[in-house]
């Protein structure tokens, strides 16, 4: 059994690391190179093909940008997790637990309304730091648990 791991002081968040780093770098690359390309294409084309091009790289930028944005944030009020197209906030009395099962390619954190969130901000791909980053929410939760006391069970 792994050990226990200590609450961060809040707030904290955790994201990805390499898939931060691929998403930004190849947007910036595509967003490059589109200019570049526009500013060589041949005669033929138009201002209007030169522009729409950059727009084009803009465009796959701004995807990538939906992945590289990923993140999970705990603060005094609760978990807010970042996804590429939704947004979910939490309080923490909604939040039971949170599991990073080895191979699934992200963690999962599981609510008192018995919903499950996908957290693409702790991407089971970085095995130690995913492990690491799911062991102190784990331990933010305890804690936030603990808090609530006999008295205020989970909604």
């Amino acid at each position: 059994m792994p050990e226990p791991v200590p609450p961060p002081s809040l707030p904290v968040t955790w994201r990805p690391r390499r898939g931060r780093i691929a998403a930004y770098t190849a947007a910036t690359v595509i967003v490059v190179g589109s200019i570049v390309f526009a500013v060589v294409l041949p005669e033929p084309f138009t201002l209007a093909d030169k522009i729409a091009m950059v727009g084009l790289g803009c465009l796959m930028a701004a995807v990538l940008h939906l992945l590289g944005r990923c993140r999970v944030v705990a603060d005094d009020e609760g978990v807010t997790v970042v996804n590429p197209v939704r947004t979910h906030r939490y309080s923490w009395p909604e939040v039971l637990d949170v599991t990073l099962i080895e191979g699934e390619p992200w963690a999962k954190i599981d609510f008192s309304d018995g919903a499950t969130v996908g957290a693409m901000g702790i991407m089971g791909s970085e095995k130690a730091l995913a492990r690491r980053q799911a062991a102190e929410l784990d331990a933010l939760i305890r804690l936030r648990a603990e808090a609530r006391g006999p008295a205020d069970p989970p909604a």
